[in-house]
Order: structure tokens, then C-alpha cells, then sequence
């Protein structure tokens, strides 16, 4: 079977992100996404090898946009400001993207190494932007598991309507990241054994 005219994998892979925002990630199928392009479903394997590799694909597709996004919001930025911008653009994409940022939390098998790589580049980021405390060795690795366990934790919670009270969940975030970095400053104060100049 020929390959459909106008059909081709980012095609897929753009329908496939609305249904999952729409819908929700596990809504992502084969016979929903052919459903939504008003296509056959077998016309669909001229593109993609199967629903394992749509969802892996769909995982680096969204991957790829958030690691854009928070490269976008700490771009000349540092210290407290990078991290507060960072934790923003974070809780911003996963209330944009309901269904993609659900694809985000997708662990990578080992051979996709483009998925293995975008989840890199992403914690590569953040250590970045934590690089700036003077953090080392296992100390800048627990500081940057702290700060990721926040902004998915965060996140997770809120997508899944856990925050109900009447009260700004932006104004939460940014109270709980002022905790985290108060933290990170006495982890280096502790490291040096004198006080870390990035807290003033």
C-alpha cells in the first residue's frame, strides 16, 4: 500500500499529541489516531511500526517541546532567577499539555537512544542552571533529583487535581522552589564551611 498524500510522520505525530492532550495519553492508538486523520488504520504502518513506536516517538516529540521550553525560560538567566523561571515554564507545559507531559514520564527502553538522549539533555539542564550554587559531585546530584522530584511532584498533583483549594498554585510553586534553594544554600554553606555568597 502506498503511503497517503499528505500523510507523513509529523502528521501523525502532531494528531497524535492533540489526542493525547485531549484525551489523555493511553487514549493514543492506532484506531483513535486513524480515526482522527479519517484514515485506515493499516495506512498507518506506511509511517509508523506499530503503537509502541507512535507512544516512543510521541514521548520524544514532547520531550523535545518541554526541553525547548525550559531552555527558552532560563536563556540569560541565573542563580534563583533561572530557577524560579525553570520551575514556571515546567508547571506551564504540563497545564499546556496534559496528555504530552504524560508521555514525558514514559521510561526509555535502551535502544531508543533519541529518547535517552532528549531525557538527558533535560537533567543536563537543570544541573546547568544549578551549576551556579558551586555544587559537587554527589551534592550537585542530590540537588538536582530535588529539584526535578519538585517540579514533576508539583506538577503531578495539580494535573491530577490535587490542589482544590481557592488559593494561586503559582504562588505554591514558587514558596516551595524559595525552600528548595534555601536548602541548596545551606548545602553549600556546609560543603565550604563558610557561607555561599549566591544567597545574598
Amino acid at each position: 500500500m502506498s503511503p497517503r498524500i499528505g500523510l507523513d510522520e509529523q502528521t501523525l505525530l502532531r494528531a497524535a499529541a492533540e489526542l493525547a492532550d485531549e484525551q489523555g495519553f493511553e487514549a493514543v492508538t492506532l484506531a483513535s489516531l486513524a480515526q482522527k486523520l479519517h484514515v485506515r488504520s493499516p495506512s498507518l504502518y506506511n509511517h509508523i511500526e506499530g503503537l509502541g513506536a507512535l507512544r516512543a516517538k510521541l514521548a520524544f516529540y514532547s520531550l523535545s517541546i518541554l526541553y525547548d521550553d525550559l531552555a527558552a525560560a532560563v536563556e540569560g538567566l541565573e542563580g534563583d532567577e533561572a530557577v524560579y523561571a525553570l520551575g514556571a515554564a515546567y508547571a506551564a507545559y504540563a497545564r499546556r499539555h496534559p496528555g504530552l507531559y504524560e508521555a514525558t514520564l514514559r521510561a526509555p527502553d535502551r535502544q531508543e537512544n533519541e529518547l535517552e538522549r532528549v531525557s538527558s539533555e533535560i537533567v543536563g539542564l537543570i544541573v546547568g542552571v544549578l551549576r551556579y550554587y558551586g555544587l559537587e559531585g554527589d551534592a550537585a546530584i542530590h540537588a538536582t533529583r530535588g529539584l526535578r522530584s519538585i517540579l514533576h511532584g508539583f506538577s503531578s498533583i495539580e494535573r491530577s487535581g490535587g490542589f482544590g483549594m481557592a488559593l494561586s498554585v503559582e504562588v505554591s510553586q514558587k514558596l516551595l522552589i524559595s525552600a528548595f534553594l534555601a536548602g541548596i544554600h545551606v548545602m553549600k554553606q556546609e560543603e565550604t564551611g563558610r557561607p555561599n555568597p549566591a544567597a545574598k
